[in-house]
């Protein structure tokens, strides 16, 4: 809780000061954006979609743009290194060992994380082809994905549990995560979301699920994180380049905090409050832009 007094702090002394702006946006949205980011990113509730909606929802914010979303993502990618660190450098050895041919329970980690993350590569080149990123930031696509992909979180989570370490992960249920994670291009859907759905109908406990997803966010953000920067340094935009400094310095204080506590709450809870949660949110978008709130 220390962290976040002076993220609150700041946030006050923003709230005030209204005037400021950063690449033609409030840095008060900016803030907001990165809180929510971190919040979000390592819960089964979508940080997209709540990325996309904050502009839908406070008048006079346009919408930050995929750039600003990938920036959040990459802060709490931070967050994630930092808190498994352990898990980390196993990984940075695995690589190692796999370049040089090496067996080792490292490397087969390295390999599990590294084959998970192919199906979402593979589906998001085929969006940025297609030119769907655009189209589906839609509200009515992001509320129907909340409220079907909560409720398949739902009927996943009744399963037993059962601890899973990682040294007894096999191919075929990393593929299948991996093949489910690609379903979190959808916004709405939740990366972190689908990938513990998908670990908990193969009956691992919601702490062992949580894990395995926070590593395998590793290799996907880093990838959209470069594709990002990639994409900052041919535009040469500066001011969203601190813009996007901002927003992953301040998520990734949120995302660490985050990633403590809801790793000890899966020890206790189920995943109900977030299906409810979910729920909830995609029915109110639904019924917002469907012209009863005035966004449509």
């Amino acid at each position: 809780m220390i962290l976040f007094c002076p993220l609150l702090a700041v946030f006050s002394w923003l709230c005030a000061r209204k005037a400021v702006y950063l690449n033609h946006m409030p840095l008060i949205q900016l803030i907001v954006l990165a809180i929510i980011q971190g919040i979000t990113e390592f819960l089964p509730v979508s940080s997209s979609a709540h990325l996309i909606l904050v502009p839908l929802a406070v008048n006079g914010w346009s919408d930050q743009g995929p750039l600003i979303d990938i920036a959040a993502h990459v802060g709490s990618l931070g967050a994630v290194l930092l808190y498994f660190r352990t898990e980390t450098a196993s990984l940075f050895r695995g690589g190692v060992d796999a370049l040089r041919f090496r067996e080792s329970p490292d490397r087969r980690l390295f390999l599990f994380i590294a084959g998970a993350t192919v199906p979402i590569l593979i589906a998001a080149s085929i969006f940025v082809a297609l030119d769907l990123t655009a189209a589906l930031r839609s509200p009515v696509i992001i509320g129907w994905a909340s409220i079907l992909f909560g409720v398949l979180l739902w009927h996943g989570d009744r399963a037993p549990q059962q601890d899973v370490p990682l040294e007894r992960l096999t191919w075929r249920v990393t593929i299948a995560i991996g093949l489910a994670q690609a379903l979190a291009l959808i916004p709405g859907a939740s990366r972190s979301g689908i990938t513990m759905t998908a670990a908990r109908y193969f009956g691992w406990s919601r702490t062992a699920a949580a894990r395995f997803s926070m590593l395998l966010a590793i290799p996907t953000i880093l990838a959209f994180g470069a594709f990002a920067g990639i994409k900052i340094i041919r535009e040469g935009a500066g001011a969203n380049a601190s813009a996007a400094a901002i927003v992953a310095i301040l998520s990734f204080v949120v995302a660490y905090g985050t990633i403590a506590a809801f790793l000890r709450l899966t020890r206790s809870v189920s995943f109900t409050p977030f299906v409810l949660y979910r729920v909830a949110l995609g029915v109110g978008i639904l019924y917002i832009a469907a012209g009863f709130g005035g966004v449509g």
